[in-house]
């Protein structure tokens, strides 16, 4: 189970513009086979010792999912993720993987992949974008890059993938959950140094306590490279990877599946339910977490409801975060409240190259000051979930926001507040 040839691939920016062609070469990958695509491949596998198995923590298994694609004639497989799902790549791979092992099988994928989403927008929009078809018996979750890369606290590692695994299985108890945590430069750094990247520290601990399987594609990646089967400079390329990569990515899940069909259920196996440790690692973890309308919004104060808001500076956006209504306001003093049930409330924004800042506070509490500004808006309105206050009584409560004039040693963005959503928490 090696990738030893060590390949140059397109790079992953020429795919934006070229989905079809990669679409088709990894379709190759498929129906041709991984000898033909990598003639190579056959001879390093008798030199190298690693296996994929050794990344992969099997806990409790897959049981449900392998009764379902051996006796169901219909199966839901939903991947949530960032852009490492969204893009072409993968998680295509293992659905004709899936379709491949079990012919009979009818499946329905849910692609649920958004450029930027880690685990705390994710579990958030989980009930939208997972389950919106319907029950989903088997979810791949990756948010480790996100997490790390967009800076979120270790706080917010646990509090957002336990509620996407604890949300999903109040939703439906029999579902199969994987986790996934790919790779990139700096949880290299820290395996190369002996050390676990904190991130995947915390997932892992979700994925212990819930009893997950889970696939550390991090530390394979990191270790294959320090075992000279390929270079990341010449054959994966970037945390988005070449083609390579995500081949890499698509054969150790199927390793997994390949342990998971060596404990093949007899035919008289029923789904069962999976049993909900009594605690949370974090009681205030979102496991109630819900997107709720901006027309709840009352008391409007120089803000308005744009219902198809666009840029008009040019720069890129997100799908979902354009051509959407949006609570909008650019004039410092701006206000509006907004009233809730729950233990947190955020607001999930549209955060451009003139991105505000605001000042808010909770039912009589101290008014506090937030810039939306982050460190990508200059390039684009980049959607981004802001919790703003996550352990309230699980009572009633009202949310004040107001635009706040930006300080004058500030020296990026502008006044511009733009909202999609609430979130809340409860």
């Amino acid at each position: 189970m090696i990738l030893g040839h060590r390949l140059t691939l397109m790079n992953p920016d020429f795919l934006s513009t070229k989905v079809q062609s990669f679409h088709l070469c990894l379709s190759v990958f498929i129906c041709g086979g991984l000898f033909l695509v990598f003639p190579k491949l056959a001879a390093s596998d008798e030199e190298s010792t690693l296996d994929s198995a050794e990344f992969i923590e099997m806990r409790g298994g897959l049981d449900n999912a392998q009764v379902r694609f051996t006796s169901d004639q219909s199966v839901r497989v939903a991947f949530l993720g960032g852009s490492i799902t969204q893009m072409i790549g993968w998680r295509d791979l293992v659905c004709d993987d899936l379709k491949t092992r079990f012919p009979d099988t009818t499946f329905d994928f849910v692609q649920a992949g958004v450029a930027s989403m880690g685990s705390t927008p994710g579990v958030f929009r989980l009930t939208r974008d997972v389950f919106g078809r319907g029950p989903v018996d088997l979810l791949f979750v990756e948010a480790a890059v996100n997490d790390s890369t967009n800076h979120r606290k270790s706080i917010d590692h646990i509090r957002g993938m336990e509620g996407i695994v604890r949300r999903a299985r109040l939703i439906n108890p029999s579902i199969d959950i994987v986790l996934l945590y790919f790779v990139d430069p700096g949880k290299m750094k820290a395996y190369s140094a002996g050390e676990t990247p904190i991130v995947i520290a915390n997932h892992e601990r979700v994925a212990e306590h819930y009893g997950l399987p889970s696939i550390d594609l991090a530390r394979e990646v990191t270790t294959r490279i320090a075992a000279g089967e390929f270079t990341w400079k010449d054959d994966f390329k970037d945390l988005h990877p070449a083609p390579f990569g995500h081949q890499l990515y698509a054969q150790s899940i199927r390793r997994l599946f390949d342990l998971v069909s060596l404990q093949s259920p007899d035919s008289d196996t029923a789904v069962t339910d999976h049993p909900l440790p009594n605690t949370q690692l974090d009681p205030h973890s979102y496991t109630k977490g819900r997107i709720v309308s901006i027309d709840q919004a009352i008391g409007l104060k120089d803000f308005e409801i744009a219902d198809d808001w666009q840029p008009v500076d040019g720069k890129g956006t997100r799908p979902g975060f354009v051509d959407v209504p949006m609570l909008v306001a650019e004039k410092p003093g701006a206000s509006f409240q907004f009233a809730f049930e729950g233990r947190a409330v955020g607001l999930w924004v549209a955060a451009g190259p003139d991105a505000g800042v605001i000042e808010y506070q909770i039912d009589d509490g101290p008014m506090q000051r937030l810039d939306l500004f982050t460190d990508w808006s200059a390039m684009l309105h980049l959607p981004w979930a802001y919790i703003l206050v996550a352990d309230l009584d699980s009572t009633s409560h009202t949310l004040e926001v107001r635009v706040a004039t930006p300080k004058r040693d500030r020296e990026r963005g502008g006044t511009a507040v733009r909202i999609a959503h609430f979130l809340v928490n409860g």
